[in-house]
């Protein structure tokens, strides 16, 4: 199908103090567990688009070419402007193009989603979030959990090594 990345992560970018736990969850425990653990390919900002390149363009091209969108929603990436361009771009493809599934992990309690754009709010009402309950720790979590195996019901198959 001409894409590189299994999925393609969006999630906060400023380093405020509940931001240092996300980070970890994107640097660290996702890519334990879908990469190494499940053989998925994640693109990441940060880790897979580098420095020099046009963020703008870089950004569009990973998302194009991957299967998936994972946006991870906090409080922060809600209220920031900052981090409004992936989602936008994100958003659009998935719902205007119809050629990217979203995936939405709720990392700490939303509550009401009335602050949310409104093309998150439809695809909250159409296919609901996946909330990380689990306490934040700093083990990694196992792959079996419940929210790790509702993360992989919404990604593509992967191609087992063989």
């Amino acid at each position: 199908d001409g894409k590189i990345y299994d999925a393609y992560v969006i999630y906060p970018k400023n380093h405020s103090s509940e931001a240092n736990f996300v980070e970890y969850f994107v640097y660290q425990i996702m890519p334990d567990i879908l990469e190494n653990k499940c053989g998925y390919k994640l693109c990441i900002y940060g880790r897979d688009i580098y420095p020099g390149e046009d963020t703008a363009s870089a950004v569009e091209k990973r998302m194009q070419k991957s299967r998936r969108l994972i946006i991870l929603l906090t409080q922060q990436l809600i209220n920031s402007k900052e981090d409004a361009y992936d989602q936008h771009i994100a958003l659009y493809n998935a719902l205007i193009q119809n050629d990217t599934k979203v995936i939405l992990l709720e990392m700490e309690t939303i509550g009401t989603y009335e602050k949310l754009q409104e093309s998150l709010r439809f695809i909250i009402k159409q296919q609901g979030t996946i909330k990380w309950k689990e306490e934040h720790t700093v083990h990694p979590q196992s792959p079996n959990s419940k929210f790790w195996k509702q993360v992989r019901y919404h990604m593509p198959l992967t191609r087992r090594p063989s």
